[in-house]
């Protein structure tokens, strides 16, 4: 039942009444405006909407429209559509939001009518899931953000975008209750139509399709040195310089591993790998902390070597950190695949994971850097010998990582293309598989020519994660919101929206020129063996 006013409403109490007062031919669906005062106090209303069992119609759907007004000023502050479905004729049952101190608890507590991916995954799994694409490649290219931007700079940014992550994934969770839309390409195209969604799509798109690409790179830097320190007989014979060499054990990490996992079609699936993931990555922070200061003194940072407090690399360092951090784009899928997906039980996921990933991001950034300092490489496990077997473990953890996360990358990029493409048509495997192979073929090739991972995190994080993360939630949300596009209550959308353009506009600009110039962007990976 809804609760309101004080006061029981009926809804139609036959069919002849229902399609009397539908606008439909059909009769099947009657809309109703229904306008609800917002208390600014904690009581809670007991209107109800309510069916006897002799009266729900079965098979039938009644949909009412709902808007909330603020009784301090009376203005519209949110609408939405609720759906009363299949009314069960044999069980009392009845639907019921409540509403108390929050305006839209009715919105927060209420399930979406047609869940796009429903594997009914657990808290549990759902925390693992966006643990996981929080914490993926990201995370040891931190340190080398800590370096470009300065110490105390990192860590506050490190913080701080933390902190506007989970704040924006919780309006972009808001947003698809109010629209009403289950896929962000849904959303945008709900709030700014076809253009809306062609940027979307491209920048969705790029951000995946980076990710796929660093977990790649990440790959042919680690399990080389693994391979080659774990049967170094066999590395210096003919055939284990082309196994063990990077271009062959890409291609095999990507044909044999990532490939298969990428076929499925359910990101709850892989909640199991997403939890081993969780746990290789506090193995890693462990193995950094621990064998940093056991490595020759020659590797880690010069005696006297500046503690550098503030650098000018900052928007850079941005585009690292951000990149670490933002999942909005598969934030969709980890909240669809939720048994039950109310707002509350996906807010709560999402503070628990940020607060877990903003803790190993903090620790590995600040010790990383505080070992290697002017000698930080993008990624932090390269500045660390080849025969450290700790580090090998960590190294043969981390790719076994980027075998569990690269698979929710290619479930967005390939959503992508599907609701561009072919949102139209009925699902065909045979077009899922080409979708699929051509994904990961198109991201063997860049992993394949690209070596250094910290201009493709600067890149990736400044140009897609900037603009999927700070600019279309706040965006999204100022279109839904009634009232004033400016107004106070949008005044932090508005300033989000302003930091997520300047960001992405630098650190792209920015990360292009340090490409170009730095001798250390310049490697080709043809010549690594």
């Amino acid at each position: 039942m809804f609760s309101s006013a004080g006061k029981h409403q009926k809804l139609p109490t036959s069919s002849a009444e229902a399609d009397q007062a539908s606008v439909a031919d059909s009769g099947a669906t009657q809309h109703n405006e229904v306008l609800w005062p917002a208390e600014r106090d904690s009581s809670v209303s007991n209107t109800a909407y309510e069916l006897a069992p002799h009266e729900r119609h079965s098979g039938e759907s009644i949909s009412s429209s709902f808007m909330f007004r603020d009784s301090m000023d009376g203005s519209i502050e949110h609408a939405g559509h609720v759906r009363l479905r299949d009314l069960d004729a044999e069980a009392g049952s009845s639907f019921s939001a409540d509403h108390s101190r929050d305006r839209t608890d009715h919105v927060y507590d209420r399930e979406p009518d047609t869940p796009v991916h429903t594997s009914g995954a657990s808290m549990v799994s759902s925390f693992f899931n966006l643990t996981n694409a929080i914490v993926g490649a990201g995370v040891i290219g931190l340190p080398y953000a800590i370096r470009q931007a300065g110490f105390i700079i990192g860590v506050l940014m490190i913080i701080v975008l933390a902190l506007l992550v989970d704040w924006t994934l919780r309006v972009l969770a808001l947003n698809s209750k109010l629209s009403g839309q289950q896929t962000y390409q849904g959303l945008v195209e709900h709030c700014f139509g076809r253009t809306g969604l062609l940027a979307n799509s491209f920048f969705q798109g790029a951000m995946a399709g980076g990710g796929m690409a660093s977990f790649i790179v990440i790959v042919g830097d680690t399990l080389p040195h693994v391979l080659s320190a774990l049967m170094p007989t066999i590395g210096q014979t003919g055939f284990g310089r082309v196994v063990f060499s990077r271009r062959f054990v890409i291609a095999f990490f990507v044909i044999f591993m990532a490939y298969p996992l990428s076929l499925y079609r359910d990101v709850g699936k892989l909640s199991k790998t997403s939890a081993f993931a969780v746990v290789a990555m506090c193995t890693i922070i462990a193995s950094v902390i621990i064998e940093g200061p056991r490595i020759d003194s020659s590797l880690r940072a010069e005696p006297g070597s500046p503690f550098v407090l503030a650098n000018t690399g900052v928007f850079q360092a941005v585009g690292i950190i951000t990149f670490a951090f933002v999942c909005h784009h598969n934030s969709f899928m980890i909240y669809g695949s939720l048994r039950k997906p109310t707002l509350n039980r996906y807010f709560e996921v999402i503070h628990i994971s940020t607060v877990i990933a903003t803790v190993a991001s903090l620790i590995i950034a600040v010790i990383g850097y505080i070992y290697f300092r002017e000698k930080t490489q993008g990624n932090i496990l390269n500045n660390f010998p080849q025969d450290n077997l700790l580090i090998n473990i960590a190294r043969s953890l981390f790719a076994l990582n980027m075998i569990t996360t690269f698979p929710m990358e290619t479930l967005v990029a390939r959503e992508v293309i599907d609701q561009l493409m072919f949102r139209d048509q009925e699902f065909s495997m045979k077009r899922h598989v080409i979708i699929t192979t051509v994904l990961c073929a198109l991201c063997l090739v860049v992993g394949e020519t690209v070596c250094n991972l910290g201009v493709l995190l600067e890149l990736t994080g400044g140009l897609s994660a900037s603009f999927l993360a700070f600019i279309l939630p706040p965006a999204c949300y100022i279109k839904l919101c009634s009232g004033p596009m400016v107004s106070w209550k949008t005044v932090p959308h508005w300033l989000c929206i302003c930091f997520g353009f300047t960001v992405m506009v630098l650190s792209t600009v920015l990360s292009i020129r340090h490409a170009v110039v730095s001798q250390e962007a310049n490697g080709s990976c043809w010549n690594v063996q």
